[in-house]
């Protein structure tokens, strides 16, 4: 018998969010790390909030705002005006931001209101810790082999708004510099300040941006530190040997893979004060040589970590692919490095999904 297409909705409902959700659905491991993570910064979150006014209107849970934070990546959801409506009406997102089905979505507003609190409390970065410590734990890690490398992110800023600093191109219309050469010592974004004029080669043109690096540990290729940086010829290996001075003071003996980029004689001898092996990759067209000769090159492990290396890249095309980071939407470089540390505390979480992090430890 054919049934009549009707639609009658019962007066109260007792139907819960976490029966919607599958249990083998991706997003359930990460929600149960998720909350363990952000209950360890409760501590941290109380801090943020009391020196608002007493007796005020309570403010939406940072909980709840890096729950979806999160979820904006993951899902590559391109605004927070999109990220809100999807919220609204989506049971997935509801579930695991931790709203009920009756609960109205704040506006949008909110995440603009509170980036500048997260990044003063360094929120984001707790959390991107979080997954490398996850992945401590369950012997994930190596701790002796590293990779490094850079990218450029283009800044939330077009061509139309690099202008002379002296205000001397004001009379004329934006992009109109033909026949005018253009740098960083005369010329800014009026857009994004603190971006910086910068392009890739030779054959391609000076875009505003900022660079993006990250460490990697070869074994299994997470992210074990991250950092934006104002765009610059010097910025990848300065930025590099930092991180690497930060991972070195195990008094370990560890080896760090690099590209061509990384040649230059400044970076090698850093490594080496740091007790790092630099394994990078020689260029020998550059004046006055290469920095890296055969005591480096002669041994299995310095092959061994240029082919390792290349897998630094997989993160940056996961970015860039399924999160805005080819083109930011915020603007200056405290906004440029939380959204590339919280990309990179995703892509974490998506690799320790994958190598079994749901199971109990010692499973």
């Amino acid at each position: 018998m054919r049934g009549t297409d009707s639609y009658n909705e019962s007066l109260f409902s007792t139907v819960r969010l976490e029966e919607f959700v599958p249990q083998t659905h991706p997003l359930r491991p990460i929600r149960t790390w998720m909350n363990e993570a952000l209950s360890k910064m409760d501590t941290k979150f109380s801090a943020m909030y009391e020196a608002d006014i007493k007796g005020g209107r309570p403010s939406i849970a940072p909980e709840k705002l890096m729950r979806a934070m999160l979820l904006q990546v993951l899902y590559s959801i391109r605004s927070e005006r999109q990220l809100v409506e999807q919220i609204s009406y989506n049971v997935l997102f509801r579930w695991f931001v931790g709203l009920s089905i009756e609960e109205a979505v704040w506006n949008h507003s909110v995440f603009s209101k509170n980036r500048d609190r997260l990044i003063e409390f360094d929120a984001v970065t707790d959390l991107f810790n979080a997954t490398v410590e996850t992945a401590h734990k369950r012997g994930l890690l190596s701790g002796e082999h590293f990779s490094v490398d850079g990218t450029m992110i283009h800044a939330w800023a077009s061509h139309k708004s690099i202008r002379r600093k002296d205000g001397g191109d004001d009379d004329r219309p934006p992009g109109n510099w033909h026949g005018e050469s253009r740098s960083n010592e005369t010329h800014e974004s009026k857009s994004d300040g603190e971006s910086r004029l910068y392009r890739k080669s030779h054959a391609a043109p000076a875009l505003p941006s900022y660079l993006g690096h990250v460490l990697t540990d070869n074994r299994h290729g997470l992210v074990v530190n991250v950092q934006a940086s104002e765009a610059n010829g010097r910025a990848e290996r300065e930025v590099a040997a930092d991180m690497l001075r930060d991972v070195s003071g195990s008094g370990v003996r560890i080896t760090v893979g690099a590209d061509k980029a990384y040649d230059t004689r400044g970076f090698v001898k850093a490594c080496r004060e740091y007790n790092v092996t630099p394994h990078v990759a020689r260029n020998t067209k550059r004046t006055g040589g290469s920095a890296i000769d055969g005591r480096t090159t002669r041994h299995p492990g310095y092959a061994l970590s240029q082919r390792k290396r290349k897998c630094i890249e997989q993160c940056f095309g996961w970015g860039k692919q399924i999160v805005p980071i080819r083109q930011v939407m915020v603007r200056g470089l405290e906004k440029v490095d939380q959204l590339l540390t919280l990309t990179m505390a995703a892509y974490n979480l998506t690799r320790l999904r994958a190598l079994g992090f749901a199971r109990p430890e010692g499973a």
